[in-house]
């Protein structure tokens, strides 16, 4: 396959960026997006040019890193990471346009990395329990209800990847605080602190500079993991729940 990219360059936060062309051939519709990636900076470096710096980790779907809006889309066409995507979704001769998450809370480091660490604080403003530490406890030590269960295993399989954000027209992290507040306040252990955990997550994300959820739905398409739409209107009815008890 030969293909034209037009990537978004930007040499640090403050310097303005710009999408610059590049012809790569010899692509493999069996290579990932990244390995892609990997085929064009080669040449560049070949060249004697500064490669393509973007964001990685594990290259297996489950870390979040692989943050890249490609042709309008957060993590491309399927829905899956970026890592995980393929160049059989795309034909011999596409021109594909390769950018970095767009939004306020996410500073552009260098050409398509972004800072994602708001991300890091909401988390840190109330992802955690209080519980003991020690030595695991029994299973079956504490009964948790099948439907409550699996709706904690579903909101924890949110990566932080940031594609909700990415992909929401006001750039609301209100599925990614969502899927963080709801995975615990649904267990007995996250009970201590459900009403603070929500209360402050949500401050949390709104001093973080991200924009308000009008329900658009785009999040949720977007979402490598599937996290659902309503885990939003859950987050909502655990805010209120907290503000009315304080």
């Amino acid at each position: 396959m030969k293909l034209t990219l037009r990537v978004w360059r930007q040499r640090n936060t403050d310097a303005p960026g710009a999408m610059a062309s590049y012809e790569v051939d010899g692509i493999s519709k069996d290579m990932s997006f990244l390995e892609m990636l990997d085929t064009l900076n080669e040449d560049l470096i070949l060249r004697g040019e500064d490669p393509v710096a973007f964001d990685h980790d594990c290259r297996e779907g489950i870390c979040g890193a692989c943050s890249l809006v490609i042709n309008g889309d957060a993590h491309g066409p399927e829905r899956t990471t970026t890592c995980q995507l393929h160049m059989r979704s795309f034909a011999d001769g596409d021109t594909i346009d390769v950018e970095p998450w767009r939004a306020s809370a996410f500073p552009v480091v260098k050409d398509l990395v972004v800072d994602r660490s708001a991300f890091d604080r909401i988390i840190q403003a109330g992802g955690y329990i209080t519980a003991p530490t020690g030595s695991a406890p029994e299973a079956h030590a504490t009964a948790v209800p099948k439907p409550d269960a699996d709706s904690a295993f579903e909101h924890a399989e949110c990566i932080g990847c940031g594609a909700c954000v990415a992909a929401c027209p006001n750039g609301s992290a209100m599925l990614f605080t969502s899927a963080k507040i709801n995975h615990l306040n649904v267990l007995p252990q996250g009970s201590p602190e459900r009403e603070t955990r929500v209360l402050d997550m949500v401050a949390r994300m709104d001093d973080e500079g991200f924009g308000g959820c009008t329900l658009t739905g785009e999040c949720a398409t977007a979402c490598p993991k599937g996290i659902p739409l309503p885990s939003i209107a859950a987050m909502n009815r655990e805010w209120l729940r907290a503000v009315r008890k304080g």
